[in-house]
């Protein structure tokens, strides 16, 4: 498969026409048809910075720098293929948004920012212990109107302004187990998706089901959920990703490209998306690499954007997947997910 590249982003004035037959996404640049995203990769991050790094004295953001290497690395995705690329750090952990207009534009790549946090370790301690007589954790309820009024009233801009629409909640829990606080974070993106239409993305803890079964709790339907990390090698021993499918929801399979322990290699990944597709679950499938394109206060990600593309697509097309089962997982699985409902 060759996908056309987008030649262009721009904030489209769609009639209520074509919102009805296309069905709209949030982008940083306003909302478009979801049939215009092309190759979307779900999961990634285009700059992350450690909350606090930013004031670090031996750290340095040069806005210009930022811009040029993220520049670099979209039009490197968007020249193997790909439309879209959604960055899943949420609200605290380095989102610049008026950054991502001006590279949408220049690029021609859509971006979909998110809001969200998580998981408890990376919130700052007004999110822990507000000002309430005892000191208490935020409730989902509180998360759930963050996250509602970046997507209903646009992404806050420190610290005056509110600026486009979030299409993403995501959020993330402890990796030795959910606590209270990630419980409260998990129920209160799925509060919000209710309310909104926008889809949620859990990257689970400990147990990747019972992640899952909080954001079912509240009513939010498995279709709105894409759980990441399924091909972290707890998840895969578990066999995570086919009952995450069979619930439902969709299966990200985010870290292409990652060789540490934690993950498993890209022949195992292309092994795990078989069995899905076997499973009939091919419409459940989603797939990134987790790519960091800028980092401060943590090491530098040399994994490109378009690693899927130019790397793990050919793995695919290897073991015999066919072409409009690949289609379907690079274009109409996320398309299907980050549509407003």
């Amino acid at each position: 498969m060759a996908p056309t590249p987008l030649m262009g982003a721009a904030l489209l004035e769609l009639n209520g026409e074509e919102r009805r037959l296309n069905g709209i996404v949030n982008t940083v640049l306003g909302p478009v048809p979801a049939d215009r995203l092309g190759v979307v990769s779900v999961h990634e991050a285009l700059l992350s910075v450690v909350p606090g790094a930013q004031y670090a004295f031996d750290i340095t953001i040069d806005r210009a720098d930022v811009f040029d290497r993220l520049a670099s690395k979209l039009t490197d995705f968007r020249n193997h293929g790909g439309g879209t690329v959604v960055d899943s750090t949420g609200t605290f952990h380095g989102r610049d948004v008026r950054l991502y207009e001006a590279l949408s534009r220049s690029t021609g790549v859509h971006i979909v920012a998110s809001t969200g946090m998580g998981p408890e370790e990376m919130l700052g301690g007004y999110f822990l212990t507000p000002q309430t007589n005892p000191p208490t954790p935020w409730p989902a309820e509180r998360f759930a109107d963050l996250f509602t009024r970046e997507i209903t009233e646009g992404m806050v801009i420190p610290r005056v302004e509110r600026r486009g629409a979030a299409g993403l909640v995501t959020t993330t829990a402890t990796r030795e187990g959910t606590t209270a606080t990630d419980e409260s974070l998990l129920r209160g993106a799925a509060r919000a998706g209710l309310a909104t239409g926008v889809p949620v993305s859990i990257r689970f803890g400990h147990d990747a089901i019972h992640d899952l079964e909080i954001v079912l709790d509240e009513q939010l339907p498995p279709d709105r959920v894409a759980v990441g990390g399924l091909d972290r090698t707890d998840a895969v021993a578990s066999g995570a990703h086919l009952e995450v499918a069979g619930r439902g929801a969709f299966v990200a399979i985010d870290n292409v490209g990652r060789i540490d322990g934690d993950h498993v290699s890209d022949r195992e990944r292309a092994v795990l998306v078989g069995e899905l597709v076997a499973a009939g679950h091919g419409d459940r499938i989603l797939l990134s690499s987790s790519a960091i394109g800028v980092a401060k206060g943590q090491p530098d990600d040399d994994l490109p954007f378009g690693l899927v593309l130019s790397g793990f697509v050919p793995v695919l097309r290897a073991t015999g997947l066919d072409e409009a089962v690949i289609r379907r997982i690079l274009v109409d699985n996320p398309r299907e997910l980050l549509t407003v409902r």
